[in-house]
């Protein structure tokens, strides 16, 4: 009974992610083809129409809006929708939320050389990403940081979300990984394929 118990356990280890990532993808089809769908329809005709079509539009758009955002006057254009939403009572949380765990997901957030090897008391040592320093001005979090002291994310594993603390210089290391890769790799708990990363830079 227990070797069968631990063979579930393996068999659910390994097809829960690929059902899980299958759901997704079939969500994000069915979307975009519910809201596609009908505009081709309308310009082309149903009898011209083939499955997959809204989807492969919708990553045209996609790849559309990213490339023009390199010129600042249509990045801001862009950036009218959020906005707009930002300012709704309700959807400005949820808008809010979804766009930070995007970007806390993909280390959009952080600058680059941020991450760091934190030592705390017991030789503890914890990978984080620094979000501030002292001297920023108009920033709340940067006004409480003394001039020899950083805010730093510890991402916590299996779960977006972490503590923010607030720690000398003399307790961090600088780490040569991107902070993408940092939140990969503490999300993760180090037990997916990552890559392999220095020890610290010198």
């Amino acid at each position: 009974m227990k070797r069968a118990l631990q063979y579930l356990l393996k068999g659910l280890a390994v097809l829960l992610p690929i059902a899980l990532t299958i759901a997704l993808v079939h969500w994000l089809l069915v979307t975009v083809e519910a809201w596609l769908r009908p505009l081709w329809i309308g310009l082309i005709g149903e009898d011209y129409y083939l499955p997959g079509l809204a989807f492969v539009s919708f990553l045209g758009i996609a790849v559309f809006i990213g490339f023009s955002t390199r010129w600042r006057i249509v990045s801001k254009f862009w950036a009218l929708p959020g906005m707009l939403i930002e300012r709704m009572p309700v959807l400005s949380n949820l808008y809010g939320t979804l766009t930070e765990a995007v970007d806390l997901m993909s280390g959009k957030s952080f600058a680059d050389e941020s991450v760091v090897l934190v030592t705390l008391p017991g030789d503890v040592r914890l990978i984080g990403i620094i979000t501030k320093r002292s001297g920023l001005k108009g920033d709340r979090l940067s006004a409480l940081l003394d001039e020899d002291h950083v805010a730093v994310l510890l991402p916590m594993s299996y779960n977006v979300g972490g503590y923010t603390i607030i720690v000398s210089r003399d307790c961090i290391q600088p780490l040569d990984m991107s902070p993408a890769d940092a939140m990969q790799l503490t999300i993760s708990a180090g037990l997916g394929k990552n890559k392999t990363i220095p020890k610290n830079k010198d």
